[in-house]
């Protein structure tokens, strides 16, 4: 799907269009009446992640009814905290998850270090990790297992982080119908993976993460399961569908009539809820009034999720006993042909290229096989994708090491398609509903696509696919998807496999629904118009004319391949021992091979033909005249570049009348063999010449694959250094964290101590200052570089000598120990000595408070001096 508008719920503001946001904090129902169905939204963040999961739990109500599964890149070798300091913003309960833990509603559960976490039946599983190609992608583990338990209820969220893990669990989430959001990369600290998932076409909302909390709980109001038990559509949606599948048409060309009306339904239904309007008829005056949503819900409609190797059992299936049993039916070699519908990026065409050089490579068939695929979508921006053929690092989890090394180049970033793969691949738009199909195909991948079409589009293209097909081809269908009531024009190759055979049946015309007003690939005749043909008078005439008064002929392209023979010319060309080759200057007679040399390359560059006239050809025991014409072709447009090879007898000359032959003749005829047996020996040397060039191209080519080789260490060794930094950043970010939280404590605590106005000295083991507070200073003569000095070194205005010794005595006893004791201005102080005791009840060093008692004194000395008074009077 297209990137979506930047905030596209929010930003519009054309009339007609009702929003009606849920306000902040308000309760979200789970479900449609069923509480165990309720949303599980992946988060998946790394560098920079911690603020915006810091932001966007801030904004998730206690009551929201969804639960949250928080998956960050962290670092394996220490223990998270990234629990504990979520769980400061967040008003739901915070865990990290558990193996076999239960997920509940309005509780958050965070992936432990060193763990991929799934899901399976709403109940979290731990695994330890697989890294692939040096890198790790729990994000895409996770988002892949959510897809699969949760369907529709599944969201995923992408917030800051780097490189491009999360991508692929996106497009899995999505298949199943549920929702992707993404944080603005503009916001994003780290903004890798979420401009990967938007560039991917992916996002169905992007916003700041403070925003996303309003947009999932506007997602999660969507009722759960729409038409999967045979729920019917309203009459009055079913007109507003009618309506959009015509606004659709008018801007796009593309006709979704017979598409299912659940799979329609419920992708509008879809956009309706991330536009927050009132129902799917609201929606069709947002299409009126916003063209540019057509766009996005063309996009939308499109469904282009796929992957490399997808279901790697019918790949496996393809390459062992699919294409082998094809090669066997063309035993001397050939040109395949195959078509991709619905390619999308082009995963699918180039993982039907890779398998094709495997099978290949694995039962080695002594022919010439090549393969040529035709992928077509409807989505131009898709075509254009695959066309790139660039694909990001984390392909690896569906790409084998064998696979990359061979298919693929490391790229900034990622994988490149190789050249080979790329050369057998050729993309074009096409619409497989409206446009004419490919011909005399031997495989036919259609693979997830027909699940989208109705009955109807179903029953008109089987058979297509059947035409389309040569005898013994393959038609290669999704794991859901089958052939129906078509089971008699196609045999499966096994049975759990969706690959089919064609089967050699004739089929009714009736059954054969070409679309209208197109023409085909290939020629589209009914079998009885072609036999009316071909007895026709001019027909018949015609090829009389060419098999019997036409001169020979063959047509050949650039390197002198012959493509075409017209009439007999065995007496001109013959077949070469050895190994099958049909180039004509292998099999040119002598005479003929070196005067052929060079012309054809110059024919195509003229318009004009060129001439080789009384040429001397060697037969079988003889010799005959020929005249060679040699004619570049410009039109038609199918055979352009071709070149045209006309042989014309030309009888002997008059018999001389007398049998010796002059001697100036014979000298000539001497040094015409010479010259020719000089240019035999020049073409062997230049024979030789060339095998020498191409054992150091094939050296030059060693040295570039390991060049390759030592790049793609390099890439690795990237990866792993770009992982390893995101993991401490992860650390870093929690270790600030932590900084700011003790700074603020610290405050406290400092501003605690000076609010009570009570002098505190903290001394050591050794009787040495570690910390002291402000009203400190004014008993002892203390300033901030005293730090670490012992305190009998401090003058002090205490009358107390024996503070050393009774600090000693605390830390020897672990008894606290108090004194009054005056000062030299006459002020007291209750004088407190208790030992230091840490967090882990250990002892290291002492705490001295020193409190003002000298208002207490001096009201004792009164009351004394009083009760005195009172006794003398007495």
């Amino acid at each position: 799907m297209a990137k979506p508008p930047r905030n596209s719920s929010t930003d519009s503001k054309d009339k007609g269009s009702p929003k009606k946001p849920s306000p902040a904090g308000a309760a979200m129902p789970p479900g449609k009446g069923a509480p165990d169905n309720f949303p599980i939204v992946g988060i998946g963040c790394s560098a920079g992640g911690l603020e915006a999961l810091e932001t966007f739990f801030r904004n998730i109500p206690s009551d929201c009814g969804m639960a949250f599964v928080v998956v960050q890149h962290l670092d394996p070798r220490y223990a998270s905290t990234l629990p504990e300091l979520i769980g400061r913003r967040a008003g739901l309960a915070v865990k990290e998850a558990k193996d076999r833990m239960k997920v509940l509603p309005n509780h958050v559960y965070v992936i432990p270090p060193n763990k991929d976490l799934s899901l399976l039946h709403e109940t979290l599983h731990l695994l330890d990790p697989a890294p692939i190609a040096g890198l790790r992608l729990p994000v895409d583990f996770f988002f892949r297992t959510l897809a699969e338990d949760r369907h529709e209820r599944a969201i995923g969220v992408i917030l800051s982080g780097m490189g491009s893990d999360g991508m692929l669990g996106l497009r899995a989430i999505k298949e199943k119908g549920g929702f992707a959001l993404v944080q603005d990369p503009a916001e994003a600290k780290a903004d890798g993976m979420p401009r990967s998932a938007i560039d991917a076409g992916l996002a169905d909302y992007i916003g700041r993460a403070g925003d996303l909390p309003t947009q999932i709980q506007a997602c999660a109001r969507l009722p759960a399961h729409f038409g999967a038990g045979g729920e019917a559509v309203a009459p009055a949606a079913l007109s507003a569908l009618d309506k959009i599948i015509v606004l659709l048409r008018d801007r796009c060309g593309a006709d979704f009539s017979d598409y299912k009306t659940s799979t329609l339904y419920r992708r509008i239904e879809r956009r309706t809820t991330l536009h927050q309007l009132n129902g799917i008829s609201a929606y069709v005056r947002y299409l009126r009034e916003n063209p540019q949503e057509l766009d996005l819900l063309f996009k939308e409609l499109l469904i282009g999720v796929t992957n490399f190797f997808r279901d790697a059992a019918m790949w496996d299936t393809l390459r062992d006993e699919a294409l082998p049993a094809l090669f066997a039916s063309h035993p001397g070699g050939a040109l395949l042909r195959a078509w991709v519908p619905a390619c999308s990026s082009g995963e699918e065409a180039y993982s039907l290229a890779m398998v094709f050089r495997e099978a290949l490579d694995k039962i080695r068939p002594e022919g010439r096989y090549t393969l040529q695929v035709y992928a077509t979508d409807i989505d131009a921006d898709a075509i254009n994708k695959a066309r790139r053929g660039f694909y990001p690092d984390n392909i690896a989890a569906d790409v084998t090491q064998e696979r990359l090394a061979r298919f693929f180049v490391a790229d900034e970033g990622g994988w490149r398609i190789g050249k080979d793969i790329r050369d057998m691949v050729v993309f074009a738009p096409q619409n497989i509903i409206s446009d004419p199909p490919f011909t005399k195909l031997d495989i036919l991948s259609c693979r997830n696509l027909l699940i989208y079409f109705g009955p109807v589009l179903q029953k008109k293209l089987l058979p297509l696919f059947h035409y389309a097909l040569n005898r013994d081809g393959l038609l290669v269908l999704g794991s859901a998807e089958t052939v129906g009531v078509f089971a008699e024009l196609f045999g499966p190759i096994d049975g759990k496999s969706r690959i089919f055979r064609r089967v050699d049946q004739a089929m009714s015309p009736a059954r054969l629904e070409f679309p209208a007003g197109q023409a085909t690939t290939g020629p589209v005749v009914d079998a009885a118009d072609l036999r009316v043909t071909r007895d026709s008078l001019e027909y018949l005439c015609d090829q009389l004319i060419q098999q019997t008064y036409a001169p020979p002929a063959v047509l050949v392209n650039g390197d002198g391949d012959i493509l075409y023979i017209s009439g007999r010319t065995g007496k001109y060309l013959e077949p070469a021992a050895g190994k099958v080759n049909i180039n004509i200057h292998a099999m040119a007679r002598p005479g003929l091979r070196e005067a052929l040399t060079g012309v054809i390359r110059n024919a195509q560059r003229q318009v004009e033909s060129i001439h080789l006239n009384n040429l001397l050809v060697g037969t079988n025991g003889g010799t005959q005249m020929v005249d060679v014409t040699v004619q570049g072709i410009a039109a038609p447009e199918v055979i352009r570049g071709k070149v045209l090879v006309v042989f014309n007898d030309v009888p002997p000359p008059p018999a001389a009348k007398s049998r010796r032959r002059p001697a100036a003749i014979e000298a000539l005829d001497v040094e015409l063999a010479q010259t020719r047996e000089a240019l035999r020996v020049a073409h062997e040397e230049m024979q030789t010449s060339i095998e020498e060039y191409k054992s150091a191209n094939e050296e030059l080519q060693s040295t570039n694959e390991e060049l390759q080789s030592t790049n793609e260490e390099l890439t690795t060794s990237k990866e792993e250094l770009q992982s390893l930094n995101e993991e401490l950043q992860t650390v870093n970010a929690e270790l600030q964290s932590k900084v700011d939280e003790l700074t603020g404590v610290r405050n406290d605590m400092t501003n605690l101590l000076n609010s009570t106005e009570i002098a505190t000295v903290f001394l050591d083991n050794n009787m040495r200052l570690r910390r002291f507070t402000v009203h400190a200073t004014q008993l002892f003569k203390l300033i901030p570089s005293d730090i670490g000095r012992p305190l009998s070194d401090i003058v002090t205005e205490l009358d107390y000598p024996a503070l050393t010794e009774d600090a000693l005595g605390v830390l020897r006893t672990l008894v606290f120990r108090e004194r009054q004791v005056s000062a030299r201005d006459g002020n007291w102080f209750r004088v407190r000595i208790m030992p230091y005791r840490t967090l882990e009840n250990m002892i290291d060093g002492v705490v001295i408070t020193f409190i003002d008692i000298s208002e207490t004194k001096q009201l004792e000395a009164k009351l004394k001096q009083h009760q005195a008074e009172s006794t003398g009077k007495s």
